[in-house]
């Protein structure tokens, strides 16, 4: 199987267009299909004095060459300025690669780093890829970030983007219960692991400290985790979130679900931000992100890393061929 992906730039001001064009030069064991405007490539290439040749979006490319489904922006690019009237061809850019995938005229959706604040300042609400695509699927759906190494660290997110305060009243036993399914499902589909072992950080210092700091553990985390484990699922936890990744915890589990954002990625940020990447569990198709911002003091400029973008698309075609196989 030769996966087709369906590839997002995203923001057109940042290093999302530089970084598919680098990926374009070398010959690929993936179809690429990039939903953007061809004028923003084609400038990010003379930008980086690379070439780039734009084929229809059904053919074939080779080296140098990227097949591109058309979708022109409202103003031209300005690298390193996002132009917020360019908002509505980035979401349509995601949507129409979700749909592709949906349809099954695309294996997987890989994405570039996406500017929230010039999307939000172009009229649509909007606050991540991952809600949106929620959205358009209409599913509910799990942030999972992992590093590519030999021995990768995993990182699920029970909450995404929410201010902390909100962050509380977000953790239910419903809302835990049905994560820790999407994760342990989605660990056996794509990565091949049948039995799982997850770990699951406590909300509190010290897992709340048996109640004296905070009942989130004993409310709604604990009965989650026994009502899973009494139907066969291997959870650790609620474990306290400082001492969760030391070596001699981290090997006792497969992945770990963070109760926040912040709470988990600066540990897998720190462990490997070059080779980590961005997974959407839950979605009827693979959705892998790079892991890093739009970079827009770099952009233009030839200097941005396409690390994130290869072990992305790397990920998203070996989850394409593990759903494959698994149909």
């Amino acid at each position: 199987m030769r996966p087709r992906l369906a590839l997002v730039p995203g923001e057109p001001a940042g290093v999302g267009p530089e970084l598919c064009v680098r990926i374009a030069q070398h010959e690929r064991h993936v179809e690429l299909l990039a939903l953007a405007d061809p004028d923003t490539l084609l400038a990010a290439a003379h930008a980086l004095r690379l070439p780039l040749r734009i084929r229809d979006p059904d053919a074939c490319a080779g080296a140098g060459e990227l097949a591109v489904l058309p979708l022109p922006q409202a103003v031209p690019t300005q690298f390193g300025h996002p132009d917020p009237c360019n908002a509505r061809t980035v979401i349509d850019a995601l949507l129409a690669g979700a749909r592709r995938c949906r349809e099954g005229l695309a294996d997987a959706l890989v994405t570039g780093p996406v500017h929230k604040a010039s999307i939000n300042a172009g009229g649509i609400a909007y606050t991540g890829t991952t809600e949106l695509l929620a959205a358009d699927a209409n599913c509910p759906v799990v942030m999972m970030l992992a590093t590519t190494g030999a021995q990768p660290l995993r990182v699920a997110l029970a909450t995404t983007h929410l201010p902390l305060r909100d962050v509380p009243a977000a953790i239910t036993r419903a809302t835990l219960e049905r994560d820790l399914r999407i994760v342990h499902a989605a660990l056996d589909r794509y990565f091949g692991i049948r039995t799982p072992r997850i770990a699951v950080l406590g909300l509190n210092p010290h897992a709340g400290e048996g109640g004296w700091l905070g009942r989130e553990e004993i409310d709604s985390i604990v009965p989650a985790l026994d009502s899973l484990r009494a139907q066969g699922m291997q959870l650790l936890g609620p474990l306290p979130a400082d001492t969760a990744f030391l070596p001699s915890v981290r090997k006792d589990f497969d992945v770990v679900l963070a109760m926040y954002h912040d709470q988990g990625l600066p540990v897998l940020k720190y462990a490997g931000f070059a080779d980590a990447v961005n997974i959407t569990l839950g979605l009827p198709y693979p959705r892998v992100a790079v892991d890093h911002g739009t970079a827009l003091e770099l952009a233009g400029r030839g200097s941005a890393d396409p690390s994130s973008l290869q072990h992305a698309i790397d990920v998203a075609a070996a989850m394409a061929q593990a759903r494959h196989q698994d149909r």
